[in-house]
């Protein structure tokens, strides 16, 4: 790894932990600066993964205490999270690495897509809230099932999926939601990241340098939440996000 790589890897850490407690999509800061920085598609996937799992930690113990509510749902679809991982981890970890490299454009493009729709889904949403809703079971499991077998195998925008589902398929407030997000969310990755560590290729060099700046990114962007306009820093990560996406496309 050059010196040039090493600083690349920096930076994108440090930028995906703030992008990430600003406005979301860090993953599509740090996860190409892993292909520059020579790896493969899986590996940097795999590496990512590991690397941001302390920002999932973290996220998840900062809502303890709206998690104390509905804990017996909560950890039922933990356990479906979690079985969904373990699905999407042995697809990424089994599956020929030409599948995973053919589809890294379509996934690229597919987060970037979601981070753009996010103000419209969070608007959408909001409007539903003064409506009444009721627990749907059967539809809200299937629909976290899925969205954390994706999660496992790439993860962009799984935050976007959850919340989504969460709003559309539970009566609670926005906050609670969040919570419930960022549970399944680190449930997903802790899964995926044990996979990953026991039987995929970590280049633990990478993540030595992507964590630690990832974190303190996060701790910065929280701090600076209020200085930054969201929309704008989404804007830019979105613009990067499709210009990486098509020139995967054209390689």
């Amino acid at each position: 790894m050059t010196p040039a790589h090493i600083l690349l890897l920096l930076v994108a850490g440090l930028a995906g932990g703030a992008v990430n407690a600003v406005a979301g999509g860090g993953t599509l800061i740090s996860f190409p600066a892993l292909l520059v920085a020579g790896l493969s598609p899986v590996t940097a996937n795999v590496t990512n993964t590991v690397a941001l799992w302390p920002g999932y930690l973290s996220g998840a113990v900062s809502y303890r205490h709206e998690l104390r509510q509905d804990w017996e749902r909560q950890r039922l679809l933990s356990l479906v999270a979690a079985s969904g991982a373990v699905v999407g981890t042995i697809v990424l970890l089994t599956a020929p690495a030409s599948v995973f490299h053919v589809l890294v454009p379509y996934l690229v493009l597919g987060a970037t897509a979601l981070l753009a729709a996010q103000p419209a889904i969070s608007r959408a949403l909001a409007r539903r809230a003064s409506g009444e809703r009721h627990y749907r079971r059967g539809p809200l499991l299937a629909c976290v099932f899925a969205a954390s077998i994706y999660g496992a195998y790439f993860g962009g925008g799984l935050g976007i999926i959850l919340v989504a589902v969460l709003a559309l398929c539970l009566d609670a407030d926005i906050q609670h939601l969040n919570g419930v997000k960022t549970l399944l969310a680190l449930v997903v990755n802790t899964v995926a990241m044990i996979g990953f560590v026991i039987f995929g290729h970590v280049d633990w060099a990478a993540v030595a340098l992507v964590a630690p700046a990832s974190f303190l990114g996060g701790i910065l962007g929280a701090r600076a939440a209020q200085r930054l306009n969201p929309m704008a820093l989404r804007a830019a990560v979105v613009v990067l996000g499709v210009g990486i996406g098509i020139r995967m496309l054209a390689a």
